[in-house]
C-alpha cells in the first residue's frame, strides 16, 4: 500500500552527515557525546482523559504532571542549536490538555524544529488551530475505532468522545483547506480482534467524511513494563488479508498505511533481529512531563536510561553529561536487547544501522 511517508520504514538514511558522526565516534566517548539526536519525543503533560485497553505507559499512571511552558521553550531553542531537526509532542499523557500546547508548538518552530503531535483528538483549541497548525508538519490522532460503542470500549471513555474527536479533525483539516496550510493530517488504528471488523469503516469516514491523508493500521506491541496484557499473545497473521480491501480505498488525496512490515516482524519475534541498539543513545531521545530526559521510549522511569532533567540543567549539560556516558557504555557493552520492546519505535532504524556496522553484504564496494 502507499506509504509516501514512510511511516513502515525509516528515514534515518536522508540524514548522513549525522550517520557519519556515529560511525566515526566508534567507542569514543569524546566524540560520541557530540552527536545530539535528530528526533526528540516530548510530553508536555502526564495526565490523559482516556485509559485504553492498549496503553503502553499504563505503569506510570497518569499522573497530572505538567512542564512548563518557559522550560519547555528554553529547551526548544537550546534543541534547536544543538541539531535537533524534529520534535513530536505526544508522551505518557495527552498533549492537547496542557493549556499551552499552541505556545510550545510555535516554540519548536522558532528555534528551527519540526514539529508534529500523536493525540486522541478529543481536545482541541481556537488557540491551536490557530497558532500551532500553520507551522506543524503533521498530526496524527489515534482513533481505534469505526464505531462509537467500540470506539468507547478500547478507549475506556464515553461514546459522545467519538463525534467530538471526528469533529475536531473536521475543524483542523477545514482550517487547513481554508488557509492553505501544509500541515498534514492523519489517524492512526492499533489493529485489535475487538475493531479489525471496523478498519474499512474508520478508513471512509477518515477518507470521505473528514477529508484525511491517510489511515495508518498498525500492530500491537508489547511493552516490557505495562500493566495490560490483554494482547500479548496476538497473531497478525489472519489479519493479513485485510490488506487487499483497505488498498481499494486508496485515491489520490487520500491512502490506507497497512503497516504489514511491522505486522510481519511482531509475528516473526526475534527471528532475523539485530543484537545491539545502536539507535541509543544518538538519534532520539524523550523527554517526560517530569521535565526527566530519557534516552529510549521504552525504558520510561529507569534509571539507566535517566540522563537528566531540563528543569534543574541545560539540554547540552545533559546530553554531554556523565549519566548519558554511563549509558552509551551500557548499551554497547551490557544492554540485552531480549529485555526490548520488538518492534521498538527505533526497530527500522537499528535494522539500519546494523546493516551499516556489519558490512557483510558480498562486493560491496560495486555499487
Amino acid at each position: 500500500m502507499s506509504d509516501r511517508y514512510a511511516i513502515d520504514s525509516h528515514k534515518l538514511i536522508y540524514h548522513p552527515q549525522r550517520v557519519a558522526q556515529f560511525l566515526d565516534a566508534g567507542e569514543e566517548w569524546e566524540k560520541a557525546k557530540a552527536v545530539y539526536p535528530l528526533y526528540v519525543e516530548m510530553s508536555p503533560v502526564g495526565a490523559c482523559n482516556h485509559r485504553c485497553t492498549f496503553c503502553a505507559v499504563d505503569y506510570i499512571g497518569y499522573k497530572p504532571t505538567r512542564l512548563s511552558l518557559e522550560v519547555a521553550e528554553r529547551a526548544l531553542a537550546e534543541m534547536g542549536e544543538m541539531g535537533v531537526k524534529s520534535v513530536m509532542f505526544a508522551g505518557e499523557g495527552e498533549p492537547m490538555l496542557h493549556k499551552d500546547i499552541d505556545s510550545m508548538v510555535v516554540a519548536a518552530a522558532k528555534a528551527g524544529i519540526d514539529t508534529a503531535m500523536t493525540t486522541n483528538a478529543s481536545v482541541l483549541s481556537e488557540a491551536f488551530v490557530e497558532r500551532a497548525l500553520p507551522v506543524m508538519s503533521w498530526i496524527k490522532a489515534s482513533v481505534n475505532a469505526g464505531t462509537a460503542e467500540t470506539y468507547a470500549r478500547i478507549h475506556r471513555t464515553g461514546e459522545r468522545d467519538f463525534q467530538r474527536v471526528l469533529a475536531n479533525l473536521k475543524t483542523l483539516a477545514e482550517a487547513r483547506r481554508q488557509h492553505g496550510h501544509t500541515c498534514t493530517i492523519g489517524a492512526q488504528i492499533l489493529l485489535l480482534p475487538e475493531n479489525a471488523a471496523e478498519v474499512e469503516t474508520l478508513a471512509r469516514i477518515c477518507r470521505d467524511e473528514i477529508g484525511l491523508d491517510y489511515l495508518v493500521v498498525k500492530p500491537y506491541s508489547q511493552h516490557s513494563f505495562s500493566l495490560t496484557r490483554d494482547y500479548e499473545g496476538i497473531d497478525y497473521h489472519n489479519f493479513r488479508n485485510l490488506a487487499d480491501g483497505l488498498s481499494a480505498l486508496n485515491s489520490d488525496s487520500f491512502s490506507v498505511i497497512f503497516r504489514e512490515n511491522t505486522m510481519r516482524k511482531h509475528d516473526d519475534g526475534e527471528e532475523n533481529r539485530y543484537r545491539k541498539c545502536n539507535a541509543t543513545p544518538f538519534f532520539w531521545a524523550y523527554i517526560m512531563a517530569t521535565g526527566a530526559l530519557y534516552g529510549c521510549s521504552a525504558y520510561l522511569l529507569d534509571k539507566r536510561f535517566e540522563y537528566g532533567n531540563i528543569n534543574e540543567s541545560s539540554f547540552k549539560e545533559i546530553w554531554e553529561g556523565e549519566r548519558r556516558r554511563e549509558n552509551f557504555h551500557y548499551v554497547r557493552h551490557e544492554l540485552d536487547i531480549h529485555e526490548c520492546r520488538l518492534n521498538c519505535r527505533m526497530d527500522e532504524v537499528n535494522r539500519y544501522l546494523d546493516r551499516l556496522l556489519r558490512r557483510d553484504v558480498p562486493h560491496i564496494n560495486f555499487i
